[in-house]
């Protein structure tokens, strides 16, 4: 049997690429979050500062930005869990020969690339665009209403986009669900509602975290598509870091930004992971 020695020599070379490729950039990048930036003069060496943390929980704009990414990161996780797990479940429980034609129409998307997606949303939700001209024609609304550049353009683009992650995911957790526990609880007399309750909804718990963790992450991280669908006035986090790098060269503050994110992530991602664990029974 191997030792645990063994398995971690085993492994040991992909830590040092991981560690190497991605862990040392990261903390390259911490001393610079301390420094001070001044503008014309640039990086001010030798000074160092925590006003670049500071002034993300006191500036009022940059509290909005925050509150507005993970307002947007837990609304576009919770309805691609909402609207995944059904057809998660049909694919998974349903006829053997539809799995495969449904699981290409859901990654169907996938193929695509995302600022052409990005670009077929903003056709849509424009002003003059399809949704609102079709609305006009038929009568319901008498001028365009405002579907870009906002929170709802981009909640609608964000879900399109990473609902297939969410619902692979789910197909996986269901599957490993064993069919045999689902019929001993209802040989003992459950209705069909309490064993998805009771049995198959909290065994597929760690298949709905590893969707909610990935697609919750994707959203607070994205850039792309908040940059093409709420332009440069609504901003979220990715963008506002990329706006602080690349147009302010504001190093500082964009790297504390960067770390802020960060842990914040880490931080929802364990919080989630107890709770769940916990719901589910394993902890």
């Amino acid at each position: 049997m191997m030792s645990r020695r063994q398995g971690l020599l085993l492994i040991a070379p992909l830590l040092l690429v991981l560690a190497g490729f991605f862990l040392v950039p990261v903390l390259m990048l911490l001393p610079t979050s301390f420094g001070v930036y001044e503008p014309g003069a640039g990086l001010i060496k030798g000074a160092w500062s925590l006003k670049n943390y500071s002034q993300i929980v006191s500036d009022d704009y940059y509290r909005e930005v925050i509150w507005r990414t993970l307002g947007l990161g837990f609304s576009v996780t919770l309805i691609c869990l909402l609207l995944s797990y059904p057809l998660a479940y049909l694919i998974a429980r349903g006829p053997e020969r539809w799995r495969v034609p449904l699981i290409l129409l859901v990654i169907f998307p996938m193929l695509l690339n995302l600022v052409v997606r990005s670009f077929g949303w903003i056709a849509l939700l424009a002003n003059r665009g399809l949704i609102n001209n079709l609305l006009m024609q038929l009568g319901v609304i008498g001028a365009p209403v405002k579907l870009l550049f906002n929170f709802v353009g981009l909640f609608i683009g964000l879900t399109h986009i990473y609902l297939p992650f969410m619902v692979l995911m789910l197909i996986a957790a269901i599957r490993n669900v064993p069919r045999d526990v689902e019929s001993a609880a209802a040989t003992l007399g459950s209705s069909r509602a309490h064993v998805f309750m009771a049995v198959t909804l909290p065994l597929s718990a760690p298949g709905i975290l590893a969707g909610s963790i990935l697609v919750f992450v994707l959203t607070i991280s994205a850039l792309v598509t908040p940059r093409m669908l709420g332009g440069p006035t609504y901003q979220v986090m990715a963008t506002l870091i990329y706006d602080e790098y690349m147009q302010l060269l504001d190093w500082p503050s964009g790297s504390a930004l960067s770390f802020a994110l960060t842990f914040m992530a880490v931080a929802i991602i364990w919080l989630s992971s107890r709770l769940t664990k916990r719901w589910a029974g394993m902890a």
